[in-house]
Formats: structure tokens, C-alpha cells, sequence
């Protein structure tokens, strides 16, 4: 009932701004004694799950996008996740697509956003991530600067790889945001080849130097057709990386409650919420099988009940990622499905 109230408030603010007041005054909040603790003790639920040879402390991770640059891991950990994707990180900074770039779908529960990567580089990211939390798992989420070529791709993606590698305890490969021109058609087989097999290259190079295995997953978009789905299949067993993240936000606007003229007014961006979650469950599910259930998956998308958490674990994830259910439902979503 509180954070309903809460909600109503916040949402009287335009909605990136909501975003950081909301962050900012979580992290004041948290400098108090003993808050962090109860925090805690009121929304962590632990039950550790395996997953890629990683101990989560529980299944629920928060998706990539909502702490860009690591600034918040404490308060998202006090909020019960057991684990925090951060990014879109990218080599060099940037500031991302013009504002307003963020809206709220209030009818749907649902958000529209259009940020593209505004991140504060991947060197000052690094440097953040030497003070991370204990006990919470981090995942780097990667991608290219804007003002990248798609042909000089795959060096953005080693750069934010090699820099990350001591920092993070998993990576995602992002190719499928619709925010950043021309990303997309990273996904086609054989540039998507390239990149993955450079990182997993990377990566064996650093396991002959001593360093620890890091898992590599990739993201995909909700859009794939049923042979670019098949392709994804494919490269996952022919590059060797470990799992993919299903799915990214839609450029569909099917099936929303919210008029067809203030959703044009909002422009392009990607989708996400309530709406997204029937389409990205079925493309976990087409992965879990046409995988023969043997690509670990983390499910994303329209998560917004314990119910649906399950339906993703039912589908085929191990673990889960919320983003705009954790916006309109609140921690007590996080404890909920935690306890699954």
C-alpha cells in the first residue's frame, strides 16, 4: 500500500527523473545506521541457485538498464537481488539519445524508452566496481559507442570485455537494443559469429594467464523470426559461449491499452512490461527446446508476479531479471519470486 502511494507520487515527475531521485534518495537513505540491515532483513530471501557454476544468492537479478553505470549496487542489493546486471557499458562515454527519452505506460504497466547507452565509460565503470558489494553477484552488460561503425564492432565489445574481466562475475553480449542505429543487425549470424568467438578467444587467453572463468551470455531481442532463433541455437554451440538472455525490449507496440496517438507522441524506443511478456516467453521456450533444454537461460520480460517468474522457470530459465515489473510492483515483487 506504501509503495503504491509512493508510486503515485513519483510518477507525477517526469520518469528519468523519478528514476534518479528515487536511486539518490534510496542511497541517502541507506547512510543511516542500521538501515541497510533492515532493508535487508525485510526484502532478502536467500536460496542460492547454481547457475553456470556461479552461486547466486537467489534467482532474482535486476536487468541491465536500470544501473547503468554501478552507482547503486549496495541499495539494489539492500532491496533483495540477488544479482545486479549493470550497463549497457560501453568503451568510451557518451550521453546517450536526446530527452526526454523515457515513458511511463501506466495503463499497460509498461515503459518505452529510447536512452541509448548513456554510460560513464567503461574505465570509470572499472574503477566503480573495485568497491562492489560482498556477496552480490554482478553481471557487465556490453555494447558499442554509438559513433561506432558496425565493422569495427567487435572491437568495442574485447575493449569493455578486457576491461571489465577482474570486475564482473558474468558478461552479456548486447546486440539487440533498438536504441542504438543499426545494432540490431549485429544479431545476424555471421557478424554475431565474430564478436562472440573474439571474446571467447579472449577469454581462453586469460584462463592460460591464471585468471577465473567468466561466463558469456547473449542478449537477444524479443523480434528474432523463428530462423534467427534457430541461428542464435546455432552460434551458442558453435562459439562456445554459455547461455543467453531472452529477451531485450520490442519495437512492437501490439496489444497495448494506451491510445494509438499517445503512444506515437512517446516516438521510437524500445517496449517493455506486461504487454512484452507472452512474446519473450515463447521465445525462451523455443530456445529451451529447439536447445534440447541443454543452453542455460536467464528469462527477461513482463515479469511482474511470482506466477510469471514461474511460467519463465517452466519455460526453461534458471534465474530471472525484472526492470519495469520492479518499477510498478516494488521490492516485495523481489521477495516474492525469490522465494520460488
Amino acid at each position: 500500500m506504501l509503495y503504491k502511494l509512493l508510486v503515485k507520487l513519483l510518477f507525477l515527475l517526469d520518469a528519468e527523473k523519478a528514476h534518479y531521485f528515487t536511486l539518490n534518495s534510496l542511497k541517502l537513505f541507506l547512510k543511516i545506521p542500521g538501515t541497510y540491515e533492515l532493508m535487508r532483513a525485510a526484502f532478502f530471501v536467500k536460496k542460492e541457485v547454481n547457475f553456470l557454476n556461479i552461486t547466486f544468492p537467489n534467482r532474482v537479478g535486476l536487468a541491465a538498464g536500470f544501473d547503468k553505470n554501478a552507482r547503486y549496487l549496495k541499495e539494489f542489493q539492500s532491496l533483495g537481488f540477488g544479482f545486479v546486471e549493470i550497463g549497457t557499458v560501453t568503451p568510451l562515454p557518451q550521453s546517450g539519445n536526446d530527452k526526454p527519452r523515457l515513458f511511463r505506460l501506466i495503463k499497460d504497466e509498461a515503459v518505452i524508452n529510447r536512452m541509448g547507452f548513456n554510460n560513464d565509460g567503461v574505465e570509470a565503470i572499472a574503477t566503480r566496481l573495485r568497491n562492489r558489494p560482498k556477496n552480490l553477484i554482478v553481471g557487465g552488460n556490453i555494447g558499442k559507442n554509438k559513433v561506432t561503425p558496425n565493422e569495427d564492432a567487435q572491437r568495442d565489445y574485447e575493449i569493455c570485455f578486457e576491461q571489465l574481466y577482474d570486475w564482473v562475475d558474468y558478461f552479456v553480449v548486447n546486440v539487440s537494443s533498438p536504441n542504438t542505429p543499426n545494432l540490431r543487425a549485429l544479431q545476424d549470424k555471421e557478424p554475431l559469429t565474430k564478436i562472440l568467438s573474439a571474446l571467447v578467444n579472449m577469454r581462453a587467453a586469460y584462463l592460460l594467464q591464471g585468471k577465473p572463468t567468466k561466463p558469456i551470455l547473449l542478449k537477444i531481442a524479443p523480434d528474432l523470426s523463428m530462423e534467427q532463433l534457430n541461428d542464435v541455437v546455432d552460434i551458442v554451440a558453435g562459439t562456445g559461449i554459455d547461455g543467453v538472455v531472452a529477451t531485450n525490449t520490442t519495437i512492437s507496440r501490439e496489444g497495448l491499452l494506451t491510445s494509438r496517438e499517445k503512444v506515437e507522441q512517446m516516438g521510437a524506443g524500445g517496449l517493455s512490461g506486461k504487454v512484452l511478456f507472452n512474446h519473450s516467453t515463447q521465445v525462451l521456450s523455443h530456445l529451451h527446446q529447439a536447445g534440447n533444454g541443454k543452453i542455460p537461460l536467464i528469462g527477461v520480460g513482463g515479469i511482474d508476479s511470482a506466477e510469471r517468474a514461474e511460467a519463465k522457470l517452466k519455460n526453461g530459465a534458471t534465474l530471472v531479471q525484472l526492470y519495469t515489473g520492479f518499477i510498478y510492483k516494488g521490492p516485495a515483487l523481489v521477495k516474492a519470486i525469490a522465494r520460488l
